[in-house]
């Protein structure tokens, strides 16, 4: 089976429609969809629709903190990203809201476990940033391979049969062998926030068949997106971060 993995839209429907005719030439099976489908962004009802009409036809969708502080959870957020939250909320409908509450925490399929941001705890949403903070989430869970987002920059690590941790090199764009002698994690980056440097959409194509995965790139219109986010009158640092990947 052959699954885009995609996170962290952030209302970003330039990014999210780039990234969408990108996925359609690289014949897939299924899209699995990280949370965070708003925050930052300024068009978030119209990224709930969207992943809302992807997951009516099958796709797997769980819920990240920026949809959990949309729907009013007392979420710990920064000035900027509460914010966005804030007119995020007077943007959504009843049926968005609905949607996003609906979400699930986790989702798994083809041994694959689906979550924000770790596997241990997925409610406190902690930032996996290196084969340390990685650890912890092997430990949480048995599958053979975990997929979360929320940091905003792509990492690989990988689990031996000892419980030993390491970070992964990898080159976009290159499958990278899932070793069966290793369990395996991806924080995938994101689609509509990517902060790496590269002002570039930023997903993942799983194919399990091969037990192989590629973090890809794909170019959107982030000026036309920076544009939309100074005429909500978001903060002008979001339309600064996107211009400049960061």
């Amino acid at each position: 089976m052959r699954i885009a993995v995609l996170t962290d839209i952030h209302a970003n429907r330039e990014a999210f429609e780039a990234v969408l005719t990108d996925v359609a030439a690289h014949a897939v099976d299924q899209i699995a969809i990280l949370g965070d489908i708003v925050g930052y962004g300024p068009e978030p009802a119209w990224c709930c629709d969207t992943v809302a009409a992807l997951v009516q036809t099958g796709a797997v969708c769980v819920r990240g903190n920026h949809d959990n502080a949309a729907i009013g959870a007392p979420e710990s957020m920064s000035t900027l990203a509460r914010k966005a939250i804030t007119w995020t909320q007077a943007q959504l409908a009843r049926a968005q809201v609905d949607f996003l509450a609906g979400l699930p925490m986790t989702a798994e399929a083809e041994g694959v476990l689906f979550v924000h941001a770790s596997a241990n705890r997925p409610e406190d949403w902690t930032y996996v940033t290196s084969d340390t903070r990685a650890a912890p989430s092997f430990r949480a869970s048995s599958a053979r391979l975990i997929l979360c987002g929320h940091v905003h920059v792509p990492l690989l690590a990988s689990c031996d049969i000892g419980g030993v941790v390491r970070e992964q090199v990898f080159r976009h764009g290159l499958p990278i062998p899932l070793l069966p002698s290793r369990r395996w994690l991806a924080v995938v980056g994101s689609v509509g926030q990517p902060r790496d440097g590269v002002p570039q959409a930023g997903w993942a194509l799983l194919d399990t068949g091969r037990a192989e995965l590629t973090f890809r790139r794909t170019p959107y219109d982030s000026a036309g997106t920076a544009a939309k986010l100074r005429a909500a009158g978001l903060p002008e640092e979001l339309a600064l971060r996107l211009l400049q990947g960061k």
